[in-house]
């Protein structure tokens, strides 16, 4: 990629960062030069994502559930104390609805599962990755790279899954504050909006033949996105070349939306 996007000496942390679009980003970052921690909750799969990771340099896992406070303190102060630094925080752990269900059929406990993992754990990993970004540039350090993983969802009528849009929508907004406020520091903040994607989250939809087609038909791009999609955004929001590209809401949907 040049040495415009060279990330060597750099530190990224990729929450869900075993499979799917957090996999897609962690291995495009490490093949740019960076070291970096997953966190995820199924140990077996942290594994596996490590294994591939390090073929291609340092590379470390840690069972995290993001919606656990305390957990996420925990688990920032064990990756920082393995790698000594975090340049970078993309926070893609993420649930989705459980089936497609009425407004008035989303339950209070529904409600928050979604909620607690898609904003909440956003909120936890965010809030621990910048107090060490801020001491950071306190001490003659600044820089460090805020992206989480949002959805189309937030920004176009997700109807029968407004717990899930709602927790993405909120993401939106906090990346516009964030931004704002941090940026004295030399720190970014943004928000990627995927389309329809490959992924484990969206297996029952692919599997649905009138669905996938339909879908598939309004994409202009004419298939569905890969989690290798999405490793050129992960890299260029690291690299010292977005340094002055904070506050937006990155579409990756091969045209989707505005079809």
């Amino acid at each position: 990629m040049g040495q415009t996007f060279d990330l060597t000496g750099k530190v990224a942390l990729v929450t869900g960062g075993n499979g799917g679009i957090g996999l897609g980003m962690a291995q495009a970052l490490a093949k740019a030069g960076a070291r970096v921690a997953i966190w995820g909750t199924n140990p077996d799969k942290n594994a596996r994502a490590v294994e591939t990771l390090r073929a291609h340099g340092e590379a470390e896992g840690f069972v995290c559930n993001v919606a656990d406070r305390d957990e996420v303190n925990a688990t920032m102060a064990a990756t920082l104390d393995r790698f000594g630094r975090l340049d970078g925080c993309f926070a893609n752990a993420g649930v989705s609805g459980r089936g497609a269900r009425s407004f008035l059929d989303i339950d209070p406990e529904e409600w928050r599962r979604v909620l607690s993992v898609n904003l909440d754990g956003v909120y936890h990993t965010y809030q621990a990755a910048l107090r060490h970004m801020v001491a950071r540039a306190e001490a003659g350090d600044p820089g460090g790279r805020l992206a989480c993983v949002s959805s189309l969802a937030s920004v176009s009528g997700a109807a029968r899954n407004e717990h899930y849009a709602a927790s993405k929508g909120a993401l939106n907004a906090m990346t516009f504050a964030l931004a704002v406020e941090f940026a004295r520091y030399g720190i970014t903040a943004n928000a990627i909006l995927p389309g329809w994607i490959a992924t484990d989250m969206t297996e029952n939809a692919r599997d649905n033949p009138k669905f996938a087609q339909a879908a598939g038909a309004r994409i202009p791009a004419r298939r569905w996105g890969e989690p290798s999609d999405f490793g050129g955004i992960a890299v260029y929001l690291m690299s010292d070349a977005s340094a002055y590209h904070t506050g937006q809401l990155l579409q990756i949907d091969g045209g989707y939306f505005r079809f």
